[in-house]
């Protein structure tokens, strides 16, 4: 879905959406491009947070019963379950240049290690990725009575705070190696941040949505601010 028109130089996103559990702070995005022979790496840190209007315990048994809502809050991208914590995720399809990507990863969602909730990785199985490779690497941990609760009108506010390091390795088709590398690493760049901040957005309204409604606790919807 890349254009061959020289004159677009953007990645078209027909559809993007990345499994991440929060929102992202624009102003931290950073990713260092390298290219290696006919691959091309591009690797982003990322970290924000989300603020859930209850204690600390019950916001820890949502994320550990994630089989009840992963796959309903991820729409729309398409998710199949992998085992007891894994998932087999289709991103969206994607690209620039005339050249269409369709991004298919597997992520397990760990048990809470001494507080800290991972995601990462893991092979789909019977299946090889087309030209790309993903390392997903994510942390996420409660911090309870976070913010103002006086002002916010809640009791008890537990924020969810997560790091993501996201690793992209990119092996291009040989008309895409002849255009500048430069021109490919900062189209590079900008996708992969574009598709991080969109999903990132999706998916904490639609968790924090969720969550608060099998609660039955009232949310407001002009209560998330990136940060």
């Amino acid at each position: 879905m890349l254009s061959t028109n020289g004159e677009h130089q953007s990645w078209d996103i027909k559809e993007t959406v990345l499994p991440v559990a929060s929102s992202l702070t624009e102003s931290e995005d950073t990713l260092t491009p390298v290219t290696v022979g006919s691959a091309s790496k591009f690797y982003g840190r990322y970290s924000d947070s989300m603020e859930m209007y209850a204690p600390g315990n019950k916001v820890a048994k949502y994320l550990e019963t994630h089989a009840s809502w992963f796959s309903r809050c991820a729409e729309p991208m398409k998710v199949q379950p992998l085992g007891e914590n894994g998932y087999a995720v289709i991103i969206g399809r994607f690209g620039s240049f005339g050249y269409d990507v369709e991004p298919k990863i597997g992520l397990e969602l760990l048990p809470p290690d001494q507080g800290i909730y991972r995601i990462r990785t893991i092979p789909v199985p019977d299946y090889h990725p087309p030209g790309y490779d993903v390392d997903y690497q994510a942390s996420l941990q409660l911090v309870e009575n976070a913010g103002n609760n006086a002002s916010s009108g809640f009791s008890e506010i537990t924020r969810i705070e997560w790091e993501l390091d996201l690793l992209v390795n990119l092996h291009f088709p040989k008309f895409i190696q002849r255009l500048p590398k430069s021109l490919v690493q900062s189209t590079g760049d900008r996708l992969l941040n574009q598709i991080v901040r969109q999903v990132s957005r999706r998916l904490t309204r639609k968790v924090q949505e969720d969550f608060h409604q099998s609660l039955g606790i009232p949310f407001p919807r002009n209560s998330r601010k990136n940060r």
